[in-house]
């Protein structure tokens, strides 16, 4: 573990393991955001069916709903560092046969549903083992720094680079976005391999323990202590209203603002250029405000940025307001994300790392019912007033949570042995 002093806080160095790990999510989140652009456009190449076109990227959701939890189980179990090469690996050799499929004539509508489920399914081990890996690169000191490091780089390449690279890459055949998606695995994977991290520190599982009981373990840590379920609960509730928001932002944008798709792309812009801002400078806000109250800001500030989206009616108020949103989005993620990775016992982290993943997929589809119901009763402005008011639901189950002197509750299923800072 590397670290240097940057300023007045401890930032992780690009050389040596972290560096590494740093590189091999930035490229996958640039081959997934390939895929992700990819897909639904070679959908409407089979099919005209817009309930068949909508299942692929349902399945892109469905897996951490299913499977989430026995992932970040399974996280737990584990080598980390193995289980993650291995599985992006695995992806590299899928998604390498399903552009060989494409290029050949042979894709179908069920093999871009079975690949969407597939690569999922694989992504919540792979995600979990992640979360819970990073601690073992960096001193938790750097942990702030690490995570702000980690979330702007993949937001960059997934949010600003991959998107525009697509139709590019289609221009030499519909196969090319997954050829170049599986060559990003497989060279994320060699990377990964490479990292030299110690042995998990893990007490010997007790006769007859199965991965039921540990994911029921997790949750029992989760729900009892204060800090982490208001963590969680806060995470579920703001997903719910990022749902809302994003499912209607198009028609927010085209049609109450009248903006067009131009406007859709400046707005969606601004919102990424906004998550950049704020990882840039999260650091400095952490380390003034605190984590905590750095988190507690950031909702506040988003509630908002939300409110003034639903009622002033000009682009350049929405442009605005959505960069707020994401600066303060970025802000929101590096420190719930920290604070979880420092609260949780060691060897749950990944139990713990996935209930908080597995709400905020599953808020997400609710939310966007949710909008376009709204949408549909009230008028196209609504949906982001919906989300700010879950977003005031979200801020004020972090406050109970949030006091310094709220007491650890450690594991009490004789397995796992907690390995707190405080």
């Amino acid at each position: 573990m590397t670290t240097v002093e940057s300023a007045d806080r401890c930032a992780p160095t690009w050389r040596g393991g972290f560096g590494r790990l740093w590189s091999a999510a930035v490229l996958s989140s640039f081959g997934d955001a390939l895929r992700t652009a990819a897909l639904p456009l070679l959908a409407v190449t089979l099919t005209d069916d817009p309930l068949l076109i909508a299942s692929v990227t349902a399945c892109g959701y469905l897996p951490w709903i299913v499977f989430g939890l026995l992932g970040g189980a399974v996280a737990d179990r584990v080598d980390q560092r193995r289980a993650m090469w291995t599985v992006d690996a695995l992806r590299g050799l899928l998604v390498a046969a399903f552009a060989v499929a494409v290029a050949s004539g042979h894709a179908s509508i069920a093999l871009l549903v079975a690949l969407a489920f597939t690569l999922t399914t694989l992504q919540t081990l792979f995600d979990n083992a992640a979360t819970a890996l990073l601690p073992a690169l960096v001193v938790r000191e750097a942990l702030g720094s690490a995570n702000a490091r980690l979330m702007t780089g993949q937001r960059l390449a997934g949010g600003l680079l991959g998107g525009p690279v697509v139709p590019l890459l289609l221009t030499a055949g519909a196969a090319a976005p997954f050829a170049v998606d599986a060559a990003t695995y497989l060279l994320a994977a060699a990377l990964v391999a490479t990292l030299r991290t110690p042995a998990p520190d893990r007490a010997p599982r007790p006769a007859g323990s199965t991965l039921r009981r540990e994911i029921a373990d997790g949750l029992r840590t989760l729900v009892r202590d204060r800090a982490l379920r208001g963590l969680c609960t806060a995470t579920a509730l703001c997903n719910v209203g990022m749902g809302a928001l994003i499912a209607t932002l198009v028609v927010l944008v085209t049609d109450w603002l009248g903006a067009g798709n131009t406007g859709y792309a400046v707005a969606l812009t601004a919102y990424a250029a906004g998550s950049l801002a704020g990882g840039a400078v999260n650091g400095r806000l952490a380390d003034r405000l605190g984590r905590t109250r750095a988190v507690l800001l950031a909702g506040t500030v988003q509630c908002a940025a939300l409110v003034a989206m639903g009622a002033v009616r000009h682009l350049g108020a929405l442009t605005a307001a959505l960069a707020v949103f994401g600066f303060m989005g970025m802000v929101w993620n590096v420190n719930t994300t920290t604070l979880m990775q420092e609260r949780s016992p060691a060897a749950m982290l990944g139990r713990i790392s996935s209930a908080h993943r597995t709400l905020a997929v599953a808020g997400a589809p609710v939310g966007a019912l949710l909008g376009g119901a709204v949408a549909a009763a009230w008028g196209t402005r609504t949906p982001p007033l919906l989300a700010a008011a879950f977003f005031v639901l979200s801020v004020a189950a972090l406050i109970p949570g949030s006091r310094t002197d709220v007491p650890l509750v450690a594991p009490d299923d004789g397995v796992t042995t907690a390995h707190v800072h405080r």
